[in-house]
């Protein structure tokens, strides 16, 4: 074996057990580089590969995936053309994923990438017998082949490179990346998020911007306890790597006729700034109205590009909320729904974006003070988190 195909197939063996549900928090806190080289070695000398303190079975299934063909070898040789070599070791471990039983979040941005390959491949019954025997496990084809029928065409995932990572404050960055090529997404819609080193694990995130010209996205991201791929990219992340993004889908934070009043929880600002930056471009002389909540002044994550678009259009209001800070303001204190209610005028469209516990008794309280349903605008068409 040359030294190009150990470090191929050492590549491949980590992203397999990256992507295995019980293997992968083996790997939390492993030192990579030592590890690709003790591996490498066992390879290459054909011995036992480094104990991380998995069990005799879990040593087992992780020889497995080092000694056997790959994923895209065994496909090719049944099915030759149906997957690039580059794209297959992504689809297997998004495919993998989705057998492990992930939470309905995660499921449903494991299904809108494979639905995309799932059309973009042209996959058919004799393909998904072929996948099912090479994995060794069953695929549930059929939620695969319904995300497919609401997909569209298109790539199933967009590569980007990282441009910027910022932590902002303690477990929230912000990253700038862009595009290998266009991202086509409106503001307010949500995309499927992958980091190389979670291959297979996808979380939602919405994009912070209005598409720009130069294409480049910026995301905004919490460090959620027991969450793989928010945890990477708030912490491990750094400039020049490369992530991927997946098919943009509708949140139910589209653009509505009529003045505004935006009401955003810690991260949950992104898709709102998104739409403020949406009106930006066209102004049409309604009024937009921001709260921006937070538990304190130091973490509003992004007080300075708010208060350069406030400062920009006289059409936008921009109030800080800050839920847990005895000095803020008295018309700034509480929580951002609290604060927005004051702020509550004539026909606007009510939009609110934030943590589960903000968006669970919104809309309770939006209806109890007499706004209409159909104006109250949730990201309640993917699970929020």
């Amino acid at each position: 074996m040359t030294e190009q195909e150990t470090h191929e197939a050492v590549g491949r063996w980590l992203s397999l057990v990256a992507a295995d549900a019980e293997l992968s928090p083996y790997l939390i806190g492993v030192d990579r580089d030592r590890l690709t080289e003790q591996v490498a070695r066992a390879l290459t000398t054909n011995t036992d590969l480094p104990y991380l303190g998995w069990s005799e079975a879990e040593q087992r299934r992780a020889e497995s995936y080092l000694r056997r063909r790959s994923f895209w070898e065994e496909v090719e040789d049944r099915c030759p053309g149906l997957l690039p070599e580059r794209d297959a070791p992504l689809i297997e471990a998004t495919v993998r994923r989705l057998t492990d039983r992930p939470d309905r979040p995660e499921k449903l941005a494991l299904l809108g990438v494979l639905g995309r390959a799932y059309r973009r491949f042209g996959l058919r019954p004799e393909h998904q017998t072929v996948i099912d025997d090479t994995l060794r496990t069953t695929v549930p084809w059929q939620e695969v082949e319904w995300a497919a029928t609401r997909a569209g065409d298109g790539p199933a995932w967009w590569p980007v490179e990282v441009l910027d990572h910022d932590l902002a404050y303690d477990g929230v960055a912000v990253i700038t990346v862009r595009p290998w090529r266009r991202l086509p997404y409106r503001p307010g819609q949500a995309v499927p998020v992958c980091t190389p080193g979670r291959p297979g694990r996808w979380r939602w995130l919405c994009p912070a911007n209005a598409p720009r010209p130069d294409g480049t996205v910026e995301l905004h991201v919490r460090a959620v306890c027991g969450g793989a791929v928010s945890t990477s990219l708030v912490h491990q992340v750094r400039p020049k790597e490369l992530l991927y993004l997946g098919p943009p889908t509708d949140t139910g934070l589209s653009l509505h006729d009529g003045d505004l009043l935006l009401i955003a929880g810690g991260t949950g600002l992104a898709p709102l700034r998104a739409i403020v930056e949406q009106v930006a471009a066209a102004p049409d002389g309604r009024q937009v109205t921001l709260i921006a909540g937070s538990r304190d002044v130091a973490s509003l994550h992004d007080a300075i590009t708010l208060d350069k678009l406030q400062q920009a259009h006289d059409w936008l209001t921009v109030v800080p909320a800050f839920s847990h800070d005895p000095l803020a303001e008295p018309g700034e204190r509480g929580d951002a729904l609290t604060v927005a209610l004051d702020h509550l005028r004539g026909e606007q469209q009510v939009y609110v974006c934030g943590p589960p516990a903000m968006l669970a008794g919104s809309r309770l309280r939006l209806l109890a003070v007499g706004v209409p349903g159909e104006r109250i605008h949730l990201p309640d068409r993917i699970p929020w988190r």
